[in-house]
């Protein structure tokens, strides 16, 4: 079932077109990643699925049905832009946007105490907002964006001003909710983020969709097969052998082990470049070079730049 869908999307202010016929489709119980460069329109497209902002056109359904502003107690929404109140404690202002999300103020403290536990910040409690750093903030607002327990919970670059220990804590939290069944809408420009997160992503350039799958699927259909081969042994052995039957792109020697990258054809496979290896060399490693999401990022974001043009 999918949870969330967004269908022929627009939203312009004044002149400027902020969404053109955007559509996405979110499963139940992943984690989606919405990517695209600054200015893309990802964060006019959360707010609308967060019912801040109202389309200008398409339409958007939740659990199957239209969406309606009931559904927004079901959406937990970590935007870039941090909204806490910077005079208020953490504790007196976790508790009172707590109660803003429908909870009584017993329960409310009863899931403040495990999650500040849990996330080892029972001390800030006292503690005024304008006194933590930015890391220690967006873990605040992290508590306060899951306390509901939503079906759907929306980040915005979750790990902004995180350090590393907190961003792994973090992840493993986010994990965790997914395995509970929460859907997730995860939006970074931390592409390694996106590899290690998500199931599923949409880019987005320029107001329009521009890429979207299973992530495992879309790399693969960047790849342009190559593999690197590391070997211990004489490379002149198998120099000619290489060179006539594959496209070397490189060749490296690091110490006494060779490293070498080739092209197949269409017509060859991996199997005919380990036959060719074998007799003459000890083969370590065998690896197809997949592109990152990273590379596809900027590869798929210039050639949308210049049809766009």
């Amino acid at each position: 079932m999918d949870i969330l869908k967004a269908q022929h999307i627009e939203k312009k202010y004044g002149d400027y077109t902020a969404l053109n016929d955007v559509g996405i489709t979110i499963p139940e119980g992943s984690i989606y990643g919405l990517l695209g460069p600054n200015g893309a329109g990802k964060t006019t497209l959360l707010r609308i699925i967060n019912q801040i902002y109202a389309p200008d056109k398409g339409e958007l359904f939740f659990k199957g049905r239209k969406m309606v502003p009931g559904d927004i107690f079901d959406i937990g929404y970590l935007p870039e832009e941090r909204g806490l109140y910077k005079k208020m404690k953490v504790g007196e202002q976790a508790l009172y946007l707590s109660r803003l999300k429908g909870l009584s103020k017993n329960e409310a403290l009863k899931r403040l105490k495990y999650w500040f536990e849990k996330l080892e910040i029972s001390s800030w409690w006292d503690k005024k907002v304008e006194d933590l750093s930015k890391g220690m903030a967006q873990k605040v607002q992290f508590v306060i964006t899951v306390l509901h327990n939503p079906g759907l919970l929306i980040f915005d670059e979750p790990f902004s001003g995180v350090d590393p220990i907190n961003a792994i804590m973090l992840r493993d939290e986010i994990f965790e909710l997914q395995k509970k069944g929460t859907t997730i809408i995860f939006s970074t420009h931390n592409m390694s983020s996106v590899e290690e997160l998500c199931d599923r992503i949409t880019l987005i350039n320029k107001s329009k969709c521009i890429l979207e799958g299973d992530i495992r699927e879309i790399r693969r259909s960047f790849a342009t097969d190559i593999f690197e081969v590391t070997f211990t042994g004489n490379f002149e052995l198998v120099r000619e052998k290489l060179n006539s039957s594959f496209k070397v792109i490189n060749h490296e020697i690091d110490k006494d082990e060779n490293l070498v990258r080739v092209q197949m054809q269409a017509s060859q496979n991996d199997n005919e470049l380990l036959s060719l290896l074998l007799p003459n060399v000890h083969v370590t490693s065998f690896t197809e070079i997949i592109p990152s999401m990273n590379e596809i990022f900027i590869k798929v974001v210039e050639s949308s730049n210049l049809l766009l043009q």
